[in-house]
C-alpha cells in the first residue's frame, strides 16, 4: 500500500475505524493488487513489467519479485463503492498502458502459459538476495495474490485481530481460487497458487500471539535466524502489516473480477469488525443477559463459541484458545483443492466438511450484524449470491479450456474478465458493478502492416478484403468474442472435435473467424496445377508397384524407391491397371516474398480436411451472416457429391452396374471421426468398422456377383443387424497397419482375408494401399521429373527446393546450412520431427546433425520458404498468422479438384499448421 493509507487513518480513533454522517460504523479499506504481464499474441508470461512501470505513477503502481508482474495500491476508501472505483481506475490505468505495447494484464493466481527460463527476477538487490537465498523458491514464483488491508492502528489490537480471524480463511480462499494451472498443465487444484505460496518458510499461520510484544519478537528471531532478512518477509496469512497501520489478509488469489475483490474485501472488514468488537469484549469485561462475567467466565464463553451482545465470540485476544495447526492446514488444503465446487471444512464449528456454498452462506449469515453496522449487508449478500451461481474463477477457466483445448482461450478470458467486460447476473447490481464504461475501450479492430500478408500486404488493404473489414471492425473484439462463443456451441453441437494422440478428451476444431479469400486467378492456376499433379503421381505408383519404368530410365534412383519405409508389399496386389488416387490432399504455401504458390506436401495415403472445409463454409454463414459474399465464390456443397462419384467410378468388374460403397473407419477414437460420420451422411453410404466386415472365401454367394474368371472369388460383406450386404468399394480412411491387424466381424484379423480379395479384384481400396510411397519427402523431390516423365509436361505448380541426404555432395551442404534450412525425416506428416534451422537451438542442431549422419537417407531438407500470413482475430485484434493451403483432388474417370480447400493457421510464432501441434483453421473462399 502507499503511505496514503497511513496518512487516513484517525490516528485517535484507536483503530476504531470512523463512524459516517448517519452512525454507521466504518473501518478503511485498501488493496494491493498483483497483475501477470502477458504478451497479447501469443498468451505467454513475459518480463516486460518494468516498460509498463515505466510509464505510471510511481506512487500506484510498483515492481515486484518477478520482472511479470505489476502491483497496483489502491487509495484509502471508506466504503465498498468506493474501493472498487479504485481497483478499477488503478486497473484502467495499468491496462491502457499495457495494451499500448501489445500486452496485457490478468488478475489470477497463475496464468497457464509459462516459460520459467525467460522470466528473470527484478533487479534489485533485495530481489536477487532473495534468489541466492531461496533458489527454486524465487525462481517460481510465478503467482499473484491479492491483499486487503483495513485500518487498525493499534498494534496490540492488530494482532488479537489477525488471531482470531484465523479460523475462516478457508472460505476466502476458496471463494477467491483462480489457480487450477501450472506450468502449461491442470494441477487439479482450484488454487495452485497457494500451495506455491506455502512453500515459504514464513507462510501460513503465524501460531497463537497475545500481543504487538510477541509478535515483534517473533519477527526479530526469525530474523536473527536467518531465515528471512527484513520484517516484509513475513509472509503469516493475516498479519499486522509491515508497513502501515493495518491488518492485512494475504491468503487470497488474485480475481480476475473486480466483484469478487469487493466480496471478500466487504467479509474481512466485517471479520475485522468482530474481532475488535470481541478483543475489546474481552478487555472490558462483558454480560450475557446483563450478568457480570469475571475473566474465568468470559474464558468459558469465548471457548465455547457464546453469543455476546449478538455477536458469536470465537475465543482470541488474551483468551486464545489452543490452536489445531493440522486441522487448519487440512482446511487450506481443501479450500485450495475444491475452490467453491467441492467441499470445505466446517470450521471452527466441525472438522466434518460441508458444501463450499453452505460455509459461504453460514459465514455471511454470522457476519450479518457486523455487515449491516457497517452499512455492507445487502451489497455483500448480493454478490455473495452472484459468486456462487457463477463458481469459482478456476472453474471458469476449466469451462474455457473445455471449448477447444486451447490454453490461448484461458488466457484471453482472464485478459477479458480483468479488463471489466463481464456482465452483473445476479440480484441488485451493486454501485459501479458495471464496469463497461468505466475500463478502456478496446483496442479497435484495424489493418495492420505486414509484409507479405494477403489481406493488409505493407498497410494496405487489399480490395477483396474492403467489404470484409468494415463487418469485422464494427463489431469490434468484444462483438466477435461473443460471436466465437456462438461458434463454439455451434460445434458442440454438430459435433465438430478432433483427438489428439495422448489426450482422453476431444476438442472443437479450431477455426478462426477471419476468412480467408484465394482469387480466381489463383485459384485457376492451381486447379490445373494440381490436376497435372495428382495424375503424375498416380502414374507413378502404378509404375513403382509394376515395371518400375522410370527406375529403369534413371529417371528417380533405385535407392529412393527401395529406401522408402512406405514403400509396400501390398501396394503391388492390384493386377489390372486402375486408379490407385480418388482422394488426394495436396498442401501449398504461398511465399511471402515472390507471391508464388508452391507444392508442400503430397497426402496419398488417407488425407483428411474435406468435412472441416466443408463445415467452416457453414460455421461462417450461421456465426457472421452479415459478411458480404464477393461474386464468383465458389459453393463447398457439391463435394460430397463429387466423392462419391470418384469412389464408385473406382469400383472394378465384380461390382457390377451398382456398386455398393462404405466408409470405414476407427470409430469415435478417431481423432477424424466427425469427419468421417459427415462424409458418409453426406454421401448416404454406410460408415462401418473393421468388426462390422467379413471376406465371404467364394462359398456363400449364388449371385453371380463376385465371380473371377468364371468362378466366384472372395467378397468383402457388412454384417449389421443379422443381415450382410455386399461392398465393393472402401473408401479407407484408417491407416494401413490398423487396417491389416484390425478384427473383422469373426473376431479374426480382417488383414489376411481382405488382402485375398484385393488380389482377387472384388473390392477396391480407396486410396490404394501402399500409397505413401508417393508421400515420401524424398520421392517429393523427383515430382517435377515425373511429371515431364509421365505426361510430357512442364510442372505448372513450383515445389520448394529439397536435398537429398542420401546423396554425398548434397549431404555435404545441408550439413553445413543446419542453421538455414528445414530439416524432415522422409517418412514424416503432421509436423512430426521437423526441425526448422532458423529457429531451432544449438543443441537441436547438433542432435539434428547426429541423426542425419546416422543415417542420411531417411532425411531431407528444404530452402526455408518465407510463408504468406494472413489476419486472425486473436482475442483483442487482428494479428497475422501464418498459413498454407490443403486442396483435395478426386480421381475416377477423370481428376477433378474439390471445391472445398481446408485453410490451416499455424499459432503465433510458429510455422507449423497442424492441428495436433496447435494450429487452427479459417474458412476458405475459392472464387471461380
Amino acid at each position: 500500500m502507499t503511505e496514503s493509507l497511513q496518512a487516513a487513518i484517525p490516528q485517535a480513533a484507536a483503530g476504531s475505524g470512523r463512524t459516517d454522517k448517519s452512525g454507521k460504523h466504518t473501518l478503511t479499506l485498501g488493496v494491493e493488487e498483483e497483475l501477470h504481464v502477458v504478451d497479447l499474441g501469443t498468451r505467454e508470461l513475459v518480463p516486460q513489467a518494468p516498460e509498463i512501470l515505466d510509464r505510471l505513477d510511481a506512487a500506484h503502481f510498483s515492481a515486484e519479485l518477478h520482472r511479470s508482474v505489476v502491483e497496483t495500491n489502491t487509495p484509502v476508501s471508506d466504503t465498498l463503492d468506493g474501493l472498487r472505483a479504485g481497483i478499477v481506475e488503478r486497473r484502467r490505468s495499468a491496462i491502457t498502458v499495457a495494451e499500448s505495447l501489445g500486452l496485457g494484464l490478468v488478475a489470477a493466481g497463475t496464468v497457464p502459459l509459462v516459460d520459467l527460463d525467460r522470466l528473470p527476477v527484478t533487479p534489485t538487490s533485495r530481489y536477487q538476495r532473495m534468489l541466492h537465498e531461496y533458489q527454486m523458491l524465487v525462481r517460481e514464483q510465478l503467482i499473484c495474490g491479492t491483499q486487503v488491508h483495513v485500518g487498525v492502528p493499534d498494534r496490540d489490537e492488530a494482532v488479537a485481530v489477525a488471531q482470531r480471524v484465523t479460523p475462516v480463511l478457508p472460505v476466502l480462499l476458496a471463494l477467491s481460487a483462480s489457480s487450477p494451472y501450472w506450468m502449461g498443465e491442470d494441477s487439479g487444484y482450484a488454487s495452485v497458487r497457494s500451495l506455491v505460496w506455502m512453500r515459504w518458510p514464513t507462510a501460513g499461520d503465524s501460531g497463537p500471539l497475545h500481543s504487538a510484544a510477541e509478535h515483534e519478537e517473533l519477527v526479530s528471531d526469525l530474523i536473527a535466524s536467518g531465515t528471512i532478512s527484513d520484517p516484509k518477509m513475513v509472509y503469516f496469512d493475516v498479519r499486522p502489516s509491515a508497513h502501515v497501520p493495518t491488518v492485512e489478509l494475504r491468503v487470497t488469489d488474485a480475481s480476475s473480477d473486480v466483484e469478487t475483490v469487493v466480496l471478500i474485501a466487504g467479509l474481512f472488514r466485517a471479520l475485522v469488525l468482530r474481532a475488535q468488537q470481541q478483543h475489546r469484549a474481552y478487555l472490558n469485561g462483558a454480560s450475557l443477559d446483563g450478568a457480570s462475567l469475571d475473566g474465568a467466565s468470559l474464558d468459558g464463553a469465548l471457548l465455547n463459541g457464546t453469543p455476546l451482545n449478538g455477536t458469536l465470540l470465537n475465543g482470541a485476544g488474551g483468551a486464545i484458545p489452543s490452536a489445531r495447526p493440522p486441522l487448519h492446514r487440512a482446511a487450506m488444503w481443501r479450500a485450495a483443492r475444491s475452490g467453491l465446487e467441492g467441499d470445505l471444512l466446517d470450521l471452527p464449528r466441525s472438522p466434518v466438511p460441508v458444501p463450499a456454498g453452505v460455509a459461504v452462506e453460514r459465514l455471511i449469515g454470522e457476519l450479518r450484524p457486523q455487515l449491516e453496522e457497517l452499512g455492507d449487508w445487502e451489497q455483500v449478500f448480493d454478490l455473495s449470491l452472484r459468486a456462487l451461481s457463477r463458481g469459482s474463477s478456476a472453474a471458469r477457466q476449466r469451462r474455457a479450456l473445455a471449448r477447444r483445448g486451447r490454453l490461448a482461450d484461458v488466457v484471453d478470458m482472464l485478459v477479458s474478465e480483468t479488463r471489466g467486460e463481464t456482465s452483473w447476473n445476479g440480484g441488485t447490481s451493486p454501485a459501479g458493478a458495471g464496469l463497461s464504461g468505466v475500463m478502456p475501450d478496446a483496442p479497435r479492430l484495424e489493418a495492420y502492416g505486414a509484409a507479405g500478408d494477403e489481406a493488409f500486404p505493407d498497410g494496405r488493404v487489399e480490395p477483396a478484403y474492403a467489404g470484409m473489414l468494415p463487418v469485422l471492425t464494427a463489431l469490434g473484439a468484444s462483438g466477435l468474442r461473443q460471436r466465437e462463443d456462438k461458434r463454439d456451441d455451434e460445434q458442440r453441437a454438430r459435433g465438430i472435435t478432433f483427438s489428439v494422440a495422448g489426450e482422453a478428451a476431444t476438442r472443437l476444431f479450431p477455426f478462426d473467424l477471419v476468412p480467408r479469400i484465394v482469387p480466381a486467378a489463383d485459384w485457376g492456376h492451381l486447379r490445373t496445377g494440381l490436376t497435372q499433379r495428382v495424375q503424375a503421381l498416380d502414374a507413378f505408383l502404378t509404375d513403382v508397384y509394376g515395371d518400375r519404368q522410370i527406375v529403369s530410365d534413371g529417371v528417380i534412383p533405385e535407392w529412393v524407391v527401395n529406401g522408402s519405409p512406405e514403400l509396400r508389399a501390398s501396394g503391388a496386389l492390384i493386377r489390372r491397371r486402375a486408379v490407385r488416387t480418388q482422394v488426394a490432399g495436396v498442401d501449398l504455401v504461398k511465399d511471402s516474398t515472390t507471391g508464388e504458390w508452391r507444392v508442400l506436401e503430397d497426402n496419398l495415403r488417407v488425407p483428411s480436411g474435406i468435412a472441416y472445409a466443408m463445415q467452416n463454409r457453414r460455421l461462417t454463414w450461421s456465426v457472421l451472416p452479415e459478411l458480404p459474399r464477393p461474386a464468383g465464390l465458389v459453393s463447398v456443397e457439391e463435394t460430397p457429391k463429387l466423392l462419391k462419384r470418384a469412389l464408385l467410378e473406382a469400383a472394378g468388374p465384380a461390382a457390377g452396374d451398382d456398386p455398393h460403397l462404405v466408409v470405414l473407419s476407427q470409430g469415435p477414437d478417431d481423432s477424424a471421426w466427425f469427419e468421417h460420420k459427415m462424409l458418409a451422411e453426406a454421401m448416404e453410404v454406410p460408415v462401418v468398422r473393421s468388426t462390422e466386415l467379413f471376406v465371404d472365401e467364394g462359398l456363400g454367394s449364388n449371385s453371380g456377383l463376385g465371380r473371377v474368371g468364371g468362378r466366384r472369388g472372395p467378397r468383402v460383406w457388412r454384417l449389421r443387424d443379422g443381415h450382410r450386404y455386399p461392398v465393393d468399394v472402401i473408401y479407407l480412411r484408417m491407416g494401413e497397419d490398423s487396417l491389416v491387424h484390425s478384427p473383422g466381424a469373426d473376431g479374426m484379423p480382417l488383414g489376411p482375408s481382405l488382402v485375398s480379395a484385393l488380389h482377387a479384384d472384388t473390392v477396391v481400396l480407396a486410396n490404394a494401399l501402399g500409397n505413401g510411397i508417393a508421400d515420401d519427402k524424398a520421392v517429393y523431390a523427383y515430382v517435377p521429373r515425373m511429371i515431364e516423365y509421365y505426361l510430357g509436361e512442364k510442372p505448372i505448380l513450383a515445389d520448394v527446393r529439397t536435398y537429398l541426404c542420401g546423396l554425398p555432395d548434397q549431404r555435404v551442404e545441408v550439413l553445413s546450412r543446419l542453421d538455414e534450412l528445414v530439416c524432415k525425416p522422409v517418412d514424416g506428416y503432421g509436423g512430426d520431427r521437423i526441425v526448422i534451422g532458423p529457429h531451432a537451438t544449438a543443441d537441436e542442431l547438433d542432435a539434428l546433425r547426429r541423426q542425419i549422419q546416422t543415417a542420411p537417407h531417411r532425411w531431407v531438407a528444404q530452402e526455408l520458404v518465407q510463408l504468406s500470413t494472413h489476419p486472425v482475430f486473436d482475442g483483442h485484434r487482428l494479428a497475422p498468422r501464418h498459413v498454407d493451403l490443403r486442396a483435395f483432388v478426386f480421381t475416377g474417370k477423370h481428376s477433378t479438384v474439390a471445391p472445398a480447400a481446408l485453410t490451416r493457421v499455424a499459432p503465433a510464432g510458429s510455422m507449423i499448421v497442424n492441428s495436433s501441434r496447435g494450429g487452427g483453421s479459417k474458412d476458405t473462399w475459392l472464387l471461380g
